[in-house]
């Protein structure tokens, strides 16, 4: 068909949506996310100043991107949630398998509890919480993809 891309190449993942964040002190955050949420490095990339300019973690089969909050053409677009009153436009939601034990890692890890942990009318159990630099997770059973 006219005006359609190329087929992707083998391998890729067309359709795959990344969020991106990015972190003050991204090396801490990495850490604290692997501990907190359960998230494992996939790659890491640092400068001679220790600054993330590139990272990926994954949990399970997906995969989130972040890097420091550095000076680029791409974060002239972007601000941290403590320069918006802690808000967002955006927040995360991930699968769990198990929602309450979830909610007890982060709370122990220190993150603070927006939305209590609760039953949902559309199905699943879930929460939502802030991570230590503000940015807003979302976590619960509910899979939009269904069993």
């Amino acid at each position: 068909m006219a005006g359609l891309p190329p087929s992707p190449p083998p391998g890729a993942h067309p359709g795959l949506i990344v969020p991106v964040l990015r972190y003050r002190d991204a090396r801490a955050m990495i850490d604290w996310l692997c501990q907190s949420f359960g998230f494992e490095i996939h790659a890491l990339y640092e400068d001679e100043q220790g600054r993330v300019g590139h990272a990926e973690l994954t949990y399970g089969d997906e995969l989130i991107m972040l890097s420091s909050v550095l000076e680029t053409p791409f974060s002239r677009h972007m601000v941290q949630p403590d320069e918006v009153g802690g808000r967002e436009t955006i927040s995360i939601y991930v699968v769990v398998p198990n929602a309450d034990l979830h909610y007890s890692r982060a709370k122990a890890a220190g993150a603070t509890i927006l939305i209590e942990i609760k039953d949902e009318d559309y199905g699943g159990r879930g929460f939502t919480c802030r991570d230590p630099e503000g940015h807003i997770w979302s976590f619960g059973t509910y899979d939009p993809w269904g069993d």
